[in-house]
């Protein structure tokens, strides 16, 4: 072969590799693909995700207002954010595209601000000492004539979420309505901050009061009947039945047992409500469950004339890992603290032509108390009050339900008020939904310590809805599952064994080595 032949050769070689390369990136901007082997797949887009930019019509323009050089772990967020940008682009068709933007500067600054990102304050080690940085992470979305923004980026975990749910807003018409049933001792707005900041994001809330008769507004979507603690009138059962009947959906989260850790004891409850659910194919239980997988509670007792603070743990407050993993609502939890609940079941359901599901259980080391009940948090339980197993506390019916009310007489009241009942009451709904929870507390602020609890209200409220798309990006997180619960002699066995046998391994190992040298060395005497 000659030299020119040679350089030739050399250079064709060079020039499909280029070209193989150029290829490759081509094909990359208009395909995205990613290997993700996390168990909830927390780091790909989720498919509602990706169906959502999919269907765009027209282009969502993305400002990501970030300050550069930032320190860690922020220069990570903006690293994540990055990929997950990128991704969203990938899957948009072209109808979706990002600028990140530095504001530098009073104009730069005065920008990000008008936009509706807020600056935040961060620590930077600078020259060896600790300087306080203004620094903006914060994200706008631009679609047609409207605007959405994120001010600050607080966590990763949840970025998916409020970017998916960002655009969702962005281009849908209107928001819809979540109702709040008020007027029977339910807890105040205020105490459901967290609640209404997370709901706010992509619904309207509003409050729905049945005094003297009046019905639930024909616009709202869902009505949550939360931890109502005085008794229903007929008149008001009625305009739930009605709401039900004309295709709304409910979520009862309801305290059976009046109970108290302070007060040291708990009661029933009845808010008159029993045999409405009754009617839905649902019961719950007057009593309390108690489970092994609890959660603890803070006590303070006196040793040697000290007061000492110990975290107890208190079956009365169980922690519900069991959960259906076939169900959107709950399949990504990892664990609910569910505050005193009561028992539920659904043993009414297939009598009635309904479906129904049991979304969440105690674990196998359970059980449960009926009456008046003393608490007291250094109670010694025996073994006898866990023998019961997998105790249903959620569940959901679906189907077209019969009214409660159908061959019985209305009550007299329900024309009174500013909205009357309709003339002709309805006596079948549409195919429609009722959520049963046995707890009615699990949400409020005072209890609210642990994040599944409000991604499954959240996601409840999503259900009812039918936007299950969004509860499949919230519960998405890296988090870390409950221990599972084993026996008392599993225990002492991995105890002890612990303690045992890595100097018996040693013990053991040391005298063999000790046998094969004395077997070498008479060996050697023999030779």
């Amino acid at each position: 072969m000659t030299k020119k032949s040679l350089k030739a050769q050399t250079l064709a070689r060079v020039a499909t590799v280029f070209g193989i390369l150029l290829l490759l990136n081509i094909v990359s901007v208009r395909l995205f693909g990613r290997l993700d082997f996390t168990k909830n797949r927390v780091f790909s887009l989720a498919d509602a995700s990706k169906e959502l930019v999919r269907s765009l019509d027209d282009r969502v323009t993305v400002k990501a207002y970030f300050t550069e050089d930032l320190p860690a772990p922020y220069n990570n967020n903006r690293r994540i954010l990055l990929d997950q940008l990128n991704e969203y682009k990938a899957y948009a068709r072209g109808n979706l595209q990002y600028e990140f933007i530095n504001p530098e500067g009073e104009k730069g600054e005065a920008d990000a601000m008008q936009q509706g990102v807020v600056p935040v304050q961060v620590q930077v080690v600078k020259e060896d000492k600790f300087e306080v940085k203004r620094a903006y992470m914060g994200l706008v979305f631009l679609y047609e004539d409207r605007k959405e923004a994120i001010p600050v980026i607080q966590s990763t975990a949840t970025l998916e979420y409020d970017i998916s749910s960002a655009i969702k807003r962005l281009v849908s018409r209107g928001r819809r309505k979540i109702g709040f049933l008020t007027g029977q001792g339910e807890p105040q707005m205020s105490e459901l901050s967290r609640v209404q900041e997370l709901l706010q994001k992509q619904y309207e809330i509003t409050p729905v009061d049945l005094a003297k008769g009046a019905a639930v507004p024909p616009d709202v979507s869902a009505l949550v009947v939360m931890a109502p603690s005085t008794a229903f009138s007929e008149a008001q059962k009625f305009q739930v039945d009605q709401f039900l009947m004309r295709g709304g959906r409910v979520a009862f989260l309801l305290n059976r047992m009046d109970a108290n850790l302070q007060n040291r004891f708990g009661r029933p409850l009845d808010v008159g409500l029993d045999d409405l659910l009754e009617a839905y194919g649902l019961r719950i239980a007057p009593d309390l469950v108690r489970d092994v997988q609890c959660a603890n509670v803070s006590i303070v007792q006196q040793q040697y004339g000290f007061s000492v603070q110990s975290q107890v743990p208190f079956p009365y407050i169980p922690l519900v890992s069991n959960v259906n993993r076939e169900n959107p609502v709950v399949k990504d939890l990892q664990a609910l603290v569910l505050f005193f609940a009561s028992s539920v079941d659904t043993v009414g359901v297939a009598a009635k032509g309904l479906q129904g599901e049991i979304l969440a259980r105690t674990s196998a080391q359970s059980g449960r108390q009926s009456g008046t009940i003393m608490f007291d948090p250094l109670q010694r339980f025996t073994r006898e009050e866990f023998q019961e197993k997998e105790i249903p506390v959620a569940a959901v019916v679906s189907g077209k339900f019969k009214s409660a009310y159908s061959g019985k007489p209305l009550p007299s009241d329900t024309g009174a008020g500013a909205m009357p009942a309709p003339a002709n009451p309805l006596y079948s709904s549409p195919e429609t939904r009722v959520l049963l929870v046995g707890d009615g507390d699990f949400v409020r602020d005072q209890f609210l310590g642990n994040r599944d609890n409000l991604t499954f209200f959240a996601n409840v409220v999503d259900y009812l809805v039918d936007d299950a798309g969004l509860i499949t990006i919230r519960s998405k997180e890296v988090a870390t599952p409950p221990l599972d619960q084993v026996s008392d002699a599993v225990k002492k066995i991995l105890k002890y064994g612990s303690l045992i046998v890595p100097p018996l391994i040693v013990l053991l190992y040391g005298m063999l080595r000790w046998r094969l040298r004395k077997l070498q060395r008479k060996a050697l005497e023999v030779q």
